[in-house]
């Protein structure tokens, strides 16, 4: 699996308007909406349900939301860049501006489990968090993120 794969290019965006984690999740779930056709309400409910269960902030500045919807049949992506970082209760405490969302059906394991682990591992990378935060372009943020296959989940 390579994050090419589950992120379209027209799942990337960058904000610099977003204050909240409310806010960021209902620009998740509109985003989702318009690319991958899914219930904006449906795919907001899972991401807080996912998210009152612990904060998916994971440290230097990155968050992986993720949720579990019917509606899907495959594993996919979303990515916003924030201009200005946000909190986000990370396990380091550090503000988030990087936010990767992953929404999975609500019948695979593998699939979903893979996926983490791949976007974990990838924004794990320094110099890619770096490449991320030095642009602010869609079509740019998208390159970067596609361009990073020789970091692969098992």
């Amino acid at each position: 699996m390579q994050i090419s794969e589950i992120l379209k290019p027209e799942a990337v965006r960058s904000f610099n308007q977003i204050v909240s984690k409310k806010r960021l999740f209902q620009e998740l779930a509109d985003l989702a909406a318009s690319v991958y056709g899914l219930n904006s309400a449906e795919v907001l409910d899972a991401l807080q349900e996912r998210e009152s269960l612990g904060a998916t902030g994971v440290g230097h500045g990155v968050a992986v939301p993720h949720a579990r919807l019917h509606a899907l049949n495959k594993v996919v992506g979303l990515f916003i860049r924030l201009d200005r970082p946000m909190d986000f209760d990370a396990v380091d405490r550090q503000p988030v501006d990087l936010v990767f969302a992953l929404l999975a059906p609500q019948s695979t394991g593998v699939d979903h489990l893979k996926a983490l682990a791949l976007v974990s591992r990838t924004l794990r990378d320094p110099d890619l968090r770096g490449k991320l935060r030095a642009n602010d372009s869609p079509v740019a943020l998208h390159a970067v993120l596609a361009a990073a296959h020789g970091i692969k989940a098992a």
